[in-house]
């Protein structure tokens, strides 16, 4: 553990909690660096107001909206503290790595795979994870170099920092504690004074006496009917992660069983279609809304939730709404100016980002209506459990750390833009859209936390499919094109195990291997394939064409990791969400960068404000965008085909409508009629 001390100062951009030093510095105040606003570069903020809750300052989560105390935070001089560099690029660490890329230039991991003894030392191990970095370029100089970086951007000293509370989010000037969400009820994780995990456990403890009551059918529907169906209306974190979480239990034998009779969709998307296929074969009889709204401002939420709610009043009036809308919001003012009553609100806070919202209420409250409580408690006790991980084991056995580490060394000296996310599991077939946006949003930042240009690569553009789908989709570019790093996961025991009687021997159709098993055979062949590719000498002996060589060969040396899990629980599951969320974290303060804002969102949605005026002033002048409007050309004349095209379609007088309604036209469809 890292020295500390007490800072009861109050200083600008700092709790009050317990401040980390750097583990080689004797216990001082943290000297301070301030940077002035006009170094932070940001897009307009939307100032909006909200009431606080008992914990935080809410904002919309994955919205990237900010807070009044937000707003105020940036206002001012942002004070970095020592233990948070701004820039790691000048230190003698960091040329050592850039001297280090010739020397791993000069080799090929066609070589190095056959080095036993590295092989052995690139395997690691915790709690039934498995990682296997062998097929990293990197050697285990690489991982010295590595770790004595980590050491210079004091990335022990910042895990600490974010595990005791402290405002790492200083352009917001918040806490990082969402592995305050999957705490064990008797931990004590302090933030401003307090400790906020009984506060956790108390929206718990309501998620699971409420959704008990509604699965045992004590809670009923305004007609009496029992809700069998749940729909989750949210965007972004609000969506993703959930909906991560619901797809990898979904065919989980356990999960499945008890969730039988039971429906869960989401809602995110502003699109009326969207609407229809979240609502497609529900009756409103038997449906709960849960409505995700940190702030119940979010315009994309509210829209839909608006939709939602008249389909419900349509069908059983406007009482129903109390008994089949729920919300997870803190703003109970406008919960109950929406029909929904307040007591059915479930909360979260402000160092809860939307991106990292899944174990809050945000997650917890849909799967645990479809899954049952213990289920998901098992999620967060995995999560937790990877998190206690994170935060206590030594860099050199810490599998997060690792896995950041040598993402940094990808990005930032091997200069390898991208990471392919490809979990040979259908169940994880939702992982990579979620880490997208874990990590995209978090390090697709261009300036550091002290708001200066960063003089490094930062960041990856993660993208990814599951196998073998993905083999016939995008690999060719992964073995023959560009070199993407990937990340191999695998799981040993499957959801759903299918072994065919054979009808006879192997060569007269008998089926040697299980459909698992010949899933998994590519899982162990991809990586192999990209790490030592197929030579020209290798091509001639098999009599391959001179013509066709230059074509069927594969240069290798592209780098991968692989991860497999013992089999995919909710347990396992949550392993998964901590192992990505952490690593991620590595990687920003590694490159010294706020990996929990998201300014990057604001100025589109603050254009998009400007379009809608616009849009709504032309409909009701009848008239087209003029160059009055302050619009470019190009899309003034995009504007107007839009325009122009939606003043042929005829529509009734306004009223409440809902997606048959929504264009007067004898094609639409009843949403019961979408397969």
């Amino acid at each position: 553990m890292t020295a500390g001390l007490s800072c009861k100062q109050g200083l600008k951009g700092l709790s009050r909690c317990q401040l980390p030093v750097r583990p080689s510095a004797c216990v001082r105040v943290p000297q301070l660096r301030v940077v002035t606003p006009q170094a932070v570069a940001r897009p307009q903020q939307n100032h909006r107001a909200s009431k606080k809750s008992s914990l935080g300052r809410p904002a919309s989560p994955g919205s990237g909206s900010m807070s009044n105390t937000a707003a105020k935070a940036v206002a001012e001089p942002l004070v970095v503290p020592d233990f948070l560099p701004a820039s790691i690029a000048f230190t003698p660490e960091w040329k050592a790595l850039e001297e280090h890329v010739d020397e791993i230039k000069r080799s090929h991991l066609r070589d190095l795979l056959l080095d036993e003894t590295r092989c052995k030392k690139m395997f690691f191990e915790n709690e039934g994870i498995l990682a296997d970095l062998s097929r990293q370029r990197m050697t285990e100089k690489t991982l010295q170099l590595l770790f004595k970086l980590a050491d210079q951007a004091n990335l022990k000293g910042k895990i600490n920092a974010m595990f005791n509370g402290e405002h790492l989010n200083l352009t917001e000037d918040r806490a990082v504690l969402h592995v305050a969400l999957r705490a064990q009820r008797d931990e004590v994780i302090m933030c401003d004074g307090k400790n906020v995990v009984p506060d956790v456990w108390e929206v718990l403890d309501k998620i699971k006496d409420f959704s008990n009551s509604v699965r045992s059918g004590e809670w009923k529907g305004q007609t009496g009917e029992e809700l069998t169906d749940v729909v989750a209306i949210g965007i972004g974190g609000s969506f993703l992660g959930p909906l991560f979480a619901h797809t990898a239990l979904r065919t989980d034998q356990e999960a499945a069983g008890l969730a039988y009779g039971r429906n869960l969709r989401f809602l995110a998307n502003v699109d009326p279609v969207d609407v229809a296929r979240a609502l497609n074969g529900l009756r409103p009889e038997t449906t709960l809304v849960v409505v995700v709204s940190k702030t119940f401002t979010t315009a994309e939420t509210m829209l839909n939730a608006r939709t939602v709610r008249s389909w419900l009043t349509a069908s059983l009036g406007q009482e129903a709404v109390a008994k089949h809308m729920v919300a997870v919001s803190t703003n109970t003012t406008l919960v109950r100016e929406f029909g929904i009553d307040p007591e059915n609100a479930f909360a979260f806070w402000d160092w809860v980002g939307g991106r990292y919202s899944v174990c809050s209420a945000v997650g917890v409250l849909p799967l645990a209506l479809q899954y049952g409580f213990p289920v998901i408690e098992r999620f967060l006790q995995g999560a937790n459990a990877v998190d206690r991980h994170f935060h206590e084991a030594p860099f050199d056995s810490n599998i997060p750390v690792l896995l950041g580490l040598a993402s940094v060394w990808n990005v930032s000296f091997l200069h390898y833009p991208a990471r392919a996310i490809l979990p040979y599991c259908q169940a994880l077939s939702k992982l990579a859209p979620h880490i997208q946006q874990v990590s995209m949003e978090s390090n697709g930042k261009g300036v550091g936390i002290d708001g200066n240009p960063l003089p490094y690569e930062a960041g990856e553009i993660d993208f990814g499919e599951p196998g073998t789908n993905g083999q016939h989709s995008f690999y060719q570019l992964i073995h023959q094109g560009r070199v993407i790093p990937c990340d191999f996961i695998g799981v040993v025991k499957s959801q759903q195990s299918v072994y065919l009687k054979a009808c006879g021997p192997a060569s007269v159709g008998g089926e040697v291997v299980s459909n698992h098993d010949e899933l998994m055979c590519n899982f162990f062949a991809q990586a192999d394939a990209l790490a030592t590719g197929k030579s020209a000498i290798e091509l001639r002996a098999e009599q391959v064409p001179d013509h066709l060589i230059p074509h069927k060969t594969f240069t290798g040396n592209r780098p991968s990791l692989s991860i497999m899990l013992p089999d995919l629980t909710a347990y396992t599951v949550g392993q998964v969400l901590s192992l990505y969320e952490n690593r991620i974290a590595v990687q920003g303060f590694v490159w010294g960068i706020n990996s929990f804002d998201q300014w990057g969102v604001e100025l589109g949605k603050v254009l998009a404000s400007k379009v809608r005026t616009a849009m709504h002033n032309c409909r009701t002048k009848s008239r087209k965008i003029s160059p009055s409007d302050g619009f470019n050309p190009s899309t003034s004349n995009l504007l107007n085909r839009y325009l122009s095209g939606k003043a042929e379609l005829l529509y009734p007088e306004p009223h409440d409508v809902f997606p048959c309604d929504l264009i007067d036209s004898e094609y639409c469809q009843p949403p019961t009629s979408y397969v």
